[in-house]
């Protein structure tokens, strides 16, 4: 298996580059990696050191990769139904929720108390640096994931154009992070992210992008920009060990890639905003979710505002693969 420090070959225009495993001057194009040890996997809680630096590096590259803080059991058990589900999403075709290519599926999870594992969905470390850099009880306002399936039989592999999920004018200081948990452990073949280190902090975004919020391929970034920050710091896409947790700025450039293995390749995406941000969306859970967050906020193990709408399990396990593509959600917050 690769290391998690190798980069495969990126391709823009028929040009290819190759992603250095070195730094690029004061750039970095690999992810910095935590490794959670024994205890602090236990306790929910980095120590001083290790919670430097995933902050240091958010900061700097706009993403962090934890590794060994989620049990495989608990993502094996949603691994399963989710790949289950991502299938009947992608029978829809034209019709299900892609984003930019059918390849890339918005699939939510079951929305239920069965496949809500606290240790996946409000992990306290992933909490603990989110937190840190957003402020007191970020508001978890958006839960889905991101489906890289292999092509039907015929079709042929696509990757998404470069984008930031941050397709609105916005501040130029983090304002929202990105919990990403793998299923599965991620690489190259099986369509592992390609991230674009420190691209976090390239002024609003307006001014960097292509197409209309609420459009399909609204976000991306224009040909020019990239070129240019490729030559001084190539994109990485990186393995991403099963167990482990990714924190990305909203505001990161990044990319989905194909999926040339015949596994489905599930990744959730939980997005914290700082408490400040006025995004008005709401989760929607079933009623026996509640019990499970309201045990974690009496324990004083949550440490989130959770805005949600709560709904019948009937409802909840009818409509929950009935949600829309990524860029129809809107991100952006109230005047």
């Amino acid at each position: 298996m690769l290391s998690l420090l190798r980069c495969r070959a990126a391709s823009f225009g028929g040009r290819r580059a190759f992603a250095s495993l070195t730094q690029h001057g004061n750039l970095r194009n690999t992810p910095t990696v935590v490794k959670a040890t024994g205890p602090e996997t236990r306790n929910g809680s980095l120590e001083a050191r290790n919670l430097e630096k995933a902050v240091g590096a958010l900061h700097r590259d706009g993403l962090v990769v934890v590794e060994d803080v989620i049990p495989h059991e608990s993502l094996d058990q949603l691994n399963e139904k989710m790949v289950q589900d991502a299938r009947v999403l992608q029978g829809r075709g034209e019709d299900g929720p892609f984003n930019y290519n059918t390849g890339n599926i918005q699939q939510d999870a079951p929305p239920v108390a069965e496949y809500f594992s606290p240790a996946i969905f409000t992990n306290s470390i992933a909490t603990q640096i989110t937190t840190a850099v957003l402020g007191p009880r970020p508001k978890w306002t958006f839960c889905s994931a991101n489906s890289a399936m292999p092509p039907l039989p015929g079709g042929a592999p696509s990757r998404q154009p470069v984008h930031s999920d941050a397709d609105f004018r916005h501040p130029d200081h983090p304002f929202a992070l990105v919990v990403n948990v793998p299923l599965v452990t991620m690489t190259p073949e099986n369509g592992s992210t390609e991230i674009w280190l420190g691209t976090h902090s390239h002024g609003n975004g307006a001014e960097a992008q292509e197409g209309a919020h609420g459009e399909r391929a609204s976000g991306r970034i224009r040909e020019d920009l990239f070129a240019a920050r490729e030559e001084t710091c190539p994109p990485c896409q990186p393995v991403v060990k099963k167990g482990s947790i990714v924190i990305r700025d909203l505001r990161l450039w990044h990319a989905g890639m194909p999926n040339l293995s015949s596994e489905v390749r599930v990744m959730l995406a939980m997005i914290h905003f700082a408490p400040w941000y006025r995004n008005p969306m709401r989760l929607q859970f079933s009623e026996d979710v509640k019990d499970v967050l309201g045990k974690l906020e009496s324990e004083g193990r949550l440490g989130l505002e959770i805005p949600v709408d709560w709904i019948t399990r009937e409802e909840a396990l009818e409509t929950y693969l009935n949600r829309g593509f990524g860029n129809s959600y809107d991100f952006n917050q109230a005047p």
